[in-house]
């Protein structure tokens, strides 16, 4: 089988991924050979080898395993009969119970290959017997039929149900016929309804990154059940396509999801995801490796370099004392699994990865699993990995004295994630972390009754992580469940009710109405777009990164598309849309503060409605012991029995208010299927209030992360130089660092710069030397240019983009910023010498 497309070939060849998948085809024993190597891999990667299983560390896992099969077998015996397979989970018109159901088959499978489980199970024909015995009932009453079946979620069918009976099969072995297998092979085919002749569709919406991993992963293993080496080379060319890194300037089959340059990973076109369908893929792709060790089938020495820089700049930055950031889980937030949780996923693909790895990077990795480990405020849990043979080589890791703990990430680091409107500011006592929103990414993303009130979480909301701190206890889901969802820590927001979707449209958890022009079904690209995950309506959301230690990051609040296509008459009469407020806002991050300003914030011409505007807010449990303290122009929030506190300087503008309030609610508030869990917390909220038809107002806050009330009294690190919707900008004497954004067109002045048209822009003098950062963060400009007043400075160092003249009376710097998206672009200058 030749592989024919020539823009796939050129895209994993620049990518230096396509040397993974061999040009010579196997020869039949070594097709078998390999084949079998696969599945031997693929059964140990699940139910570990009588080695691993015989160590301790894995003895939770195997007694895990043993219990959910017990369990299901019971439940088993204990159905009704025709319309269910196990006990309470009844067939014919739930996909997600069909899904379950062939998840709980898939778990008995898994006992009956479990070496150090019991007799009874492991290696018992009888029960083997039963898994065959419901893989053929289930087929033949639920599943074979192609015109009763793909009712509900397409990835039930696509994915889900194929991924449990793919390894089922697997770990039945000869247990299964090759009659059962080729014809489950060909229903799972021709469930491929999103593809192309039962095949993976890379032109598809809905075979890409995560899901176009779990997607060819399956048909991995289902060719080696075949030796069928045709399927299995084409999903692994399919597969190899998500290792590319995403140009956005040069689609792909029109996809944005995957990794970008600047470590940002994006799912459902537009959604910022590294914490969830990121961790997806980074654990689909490593088992991919795992399954291919020593089969011939692909090379993986090719890919693993690829894999670790996805975890050195995608996922190292975004977890914090083994706690995975919300800013990147999408409508995950709103689930009851922790941060830690989410952080022991990635570890095991990391330590997987480890194992893949050689030389200094394999060190790097295995110092990083113990440094999450030694800072977690939760203890991992090895039993809930995928694999006992992971189980094995983490405690090994841990058990190593040659491996110290250490984070990937440097003491300090600013990280600007700006292809998913994203930024990352941390240092040893906290990490800041910001969501942003624009044409390109999405405000925020519900679905299926997930994440019932998201609206503001991506219009400046952030979340201050501090460090030592149980963030289970100050973040999660118990924070969207607590704070108010127009009080979001960052945001403003227009006083106003919104409705939930299924408030909105008759309990039903989409808007439902096949019949008008748009098409609006569960999974239509209109259901995306204006329900979903819709997006801004303007470009500018960005920032510039000073040696990657000190950032700059500006917003412009906008209307969503919803919102601008619903005033145009495009969506139907029933259809709700909200108007968002007015602000054009800028963060400047630095080493002891976080100082925002805000400018031009107030209502929507017309609106009419109040504003407010939170500087944070923050949670605390209940019988914590909270104190607020209030002096001319700051306030403290402390948390006394956590030790933790948060400073808050007003610089300009308007008092805040803050509160104290316990807030009790449920869990299911924020997700449908969440258990009607009462969670009290401790609210705390400092915001800015406007009236109703006042002006637009400006102010400025520095946001002081553990600082002691005399160092929030006499804090006088930042001056506000501007602070307008065209120009806003900080000097803070001591780190000599100036930052500036640019809004609008035209020439900008401030403190001995002129900047031209809209930019970010951060300059730095320590004695004769200056160091200057620069991006575009509309992403749309060619070139951003700034003059720099006073003695004439020439290029010592820094990117090929950045070129120095002299003008008269200063330093004009010119920045190619051209395709860039939103990169930061440097340069050392010095006095000495004729600028270049």
């Amino acid at each position: 089988m030749e592989i024919t497309r020539r823009r796939l070939l050129s895209v994993l060849a620049a990518s230096g991924v396509l040397a993974a998948v061999p040009t010579q085809w196997a020869g039949a024993a070594e097709l078998a050979d390999g084949a079998a190597q696969l599945l031997a891999n693929a059964t140990g990667m699940f139910a570990g080898t009588a080695a691993s299983n015989a160590r301790e560390e894995t003895a939770a896992k195997l007694a895990a395993i043993e219990r959910t099969a017990r369990t299901n077998l019971a439940a088993m015996d204990a159905a009704s009969g025709g319309g269910e397979l196990f006990k309470g989970v009844p067939l014919g018109s739930s996909d997600p119970n069909l899904n379950t159901t062939y998840q709980r088959v898939y778990e008995i499978a898994l006992a009956t290959r479990t070496p150090g489980i019991s007799t009874d199970l492991y290696g018992s024909s009888e029960v083997r017997g039963r898994v065959v015995d419901a893989l053929e009932w289930l087929h033949e009453r639920y599943y074979g039929d192609q015109s009763a079946g793909y009712y509900g979620n397409w990835f039930t069918w696509e994915i889900g149900i194929s991924q449990h009976v793919s390894r089922a099969l697997v770990l039945l072995g000869d247990a299964a016929s090759a009659e059962l297998t080729g014809t489950y092979i060909a229903s799972m085919d021709a469930y491929l309804r999103n593809g192309k002749d039962g095949d993976v569709d890379l032109d598809s919406r809905f075979h890409t990154g995560a899901n176009l991993a779990d997607i060819t992963t399956n048909r991995v293993l289902q060719g080696a059940l075949t030796g069928d080496e045709p399927r299995i080379r084409k999903a692994l060319t399919d597969q190899l396509t998500v290792f590319a890194t995403v140009d956005p300037y040069d689609l792909q089959h029109g996809v944005t999801d995957g990794h970008y340059a600047d470590g940002s990973f994006i799912q459902h076109s537009s959604v910022a995801y590294t914490g969830s369908y990121g961790k997806g893929l980074l654990t689909r792709v490593v088992q991919t490796l795992k399954l291919l060790d020593g089969t011939g089938f692909a090379y993986g020495d090719e890919l693993v370099p690829t894999v670790q820089r996805w975890v050195r700049d995608g996922f190292a930055p975004l977890i914090f004392e083994g706690w995975m950031m919300e800013a990147v889980k999408g409508r995950a937030v709103s689930r009851t699994g922790s941060g830690y949780a989410d952080s022991a996923t990635i570890v095991e693909a990391v330590v997987d990865l480890a194992s893949l790895s050689t030389g200094a990077e394999a060190d790097a990795l295995k110092a990083y699993v113990k440094h999450i480990r030694a800072t977690s405020k939760a203890s991992l849990d090895p039993a809930t990995f995928v694999s006992p043979l992971s189980i094995v080589r983490y405690a090994d890791i841990l058990a190593d004295s040659a491996v110290p703990a250490t984070d990937l990430n440097p003491p300090a680091r600013s990280v600007a994630f700006n292809a998913m409107d994203r930024t990352v500011h941390r240092r040893p006592g906290y990490a800041f972390t910001l969501s942003r929103s624009s044409r390109r990414i999405s405000k925020y993303e519900y679905m299926s009754g997930e994440n019932l009130m998201p609206w503001f979480q991506g219009d400046g909301a952030h979340h201050l992580y501090l460090a030592g701190q149980d963030q289970t206890q100050a973040f999660g889901v118990d924070y969207f469940t607590t704070v108010s969802p127009y009080g979001l820590a960052g945001v403003t927001a227009p006083v106003e009710h919104r409705g939930t979707v299924p408030e909105l449209y008759d309990g039903k958890l989409f808007y439902d109405n096949p019949d008008h022009p748009l098409n609006f079904t569960a999974s239509s690209e209109s259901q995306n777009k204006y329900v979903y995950f819709p997006t801004a309506t303007q470009a500018y959301s960005g920032g510039a990164v000073l040696d990657g230690v000190y950032g700059a990051v500006g917003w412009v609040a906008s209307d969503d598309v919803p919102w601008r296509d619903k005033r145009a008459g495009l969506l139907p009469d029933d259809f709700v849309a909200y108007r968002s407020a007015r602000a054009t806002k800028s963060w400047f991050l630095l080493d002891d503060e976080i100082v925002v300003l805000a400018a031009g914030v107030g209502d929507a011409p017309g609106g009419g409605r109040a504003v407010t505007t939170t500087v944070d807010a923050r949670v605390a449990p209940a019988g914590d012991a909270v104190t607020v303290a209030e002096g001319d122009g700051w306030v403290r929030w402390a948390d006394g029995t956590r030790g933790a506190a948060v400073g808050y300087v007003r610089l300009a503008g308007p008092r805040a208010k803050a509160r104290l309030d316990t807030v009790t609610r449920s869990r299911r508030l924020v997700r449908t299927s969440n258990p009607d869990t009462a969670v009290t917390k401790q609210v705390f909220s400092l915001a800015v209030e406007q009236s109703a038809g006042a002006g637009p107002a400006s102010f400025a806050y520095a946001l002081l992360p553990n600082a002691s009330e005399a160092a929030v009294r006499a804090y006088e690190g930042v001056r506000v130089l501007a602070n307008t919707p065209r120009l806003q900008a900080v000097d803070h004497e001591g780190l000599g660092l100036t930052g500036v954004n640019t809004f609008t067109g035209g020439e900008h002045r401030v403190s001995g710069l002129a900047v031209e048209g809209p930019a970010s822009v951060l300059v730095r003098r320590r004695g004769g030397e200056v160091t200057v950062a620069a991006s575009d963060p509309t992403t749309e400009r060619d070139t951003v240019t700034f003059v720099l007043r006073g003695r004439t400075l020439r290029k010592v160092a820094g990117d090929d983009a950045v070129r120095v003249t002299r003008v008269p009376g200063g330093t004009r710097v010119e920045v190619a910023t051209r395709h860039g998206y939103g990169r930061s672009f440097t340069a050392m200058l010095g006095q000495s010498g004729r600028p270049e």
